[in-house]
């Protein structure tokens, strides 16, 4: 074998793996779709007037995987054949996807950190009696 046809046969191993992470990627979402919808209709029949947060954090957990996903098959497939051009649009892909994820994540955190005190049933908990050091 030759230098030549090694590197054909790694460019063709590579456009594989990238074309099983795009579908793991899709796979990811999808299964995130079926369990919210899951969700929902669960939460339509057993848990009127409560608030559906938790089925959306879930589905964004999906979602930020799929965006990781996806991102590793673009790294993937410009690491295989990289021009200029390719190397821009995954430059443009990169940030837009790592934004997305960014909110994202930080929307799910926001949204455990304001669902924390309703899980734990508005329980207030009292005030910490003033001691040495507590301010009076």
């Amino acid at each position: 074998m030759n230098y030549g046809d090694v590197e054909e046969t790694v460019q063709r191993a590579v456009e594989w793996l990238r074309l099983l992470v795009e579908t793991l990627g899709a796979l990811v979402i999808a299964a995130g779709i079926v369990v919210a919808v899951f969700g929902l209709v669960r939460h339509a029949l057993n848990a009127r007037g409560t608030s559906f947060t938790p089925i959306r954090l879930a589905f964004a957990r999906y979602l930020t995987l799929a965006l990781e996903l996806q991102l590793a098959a673009d790294i993937l497939s410009t690491s295989v054949a990289p021009t200029w051009e390719r190397i821009g649009k995954l430059a443009a892909i990169a940030i837009i996807r790592t934004a997305l994820n960014y909110f994202l994540s930080r929307e799910m955190r926001d949204e455990q950190a304001g669902e924390e005190p309703a899980l734990r049933g508005h329980a207030t908990v009292p005030d910490a009696p003033a001691g040495p050091g507590r301010g009076h």
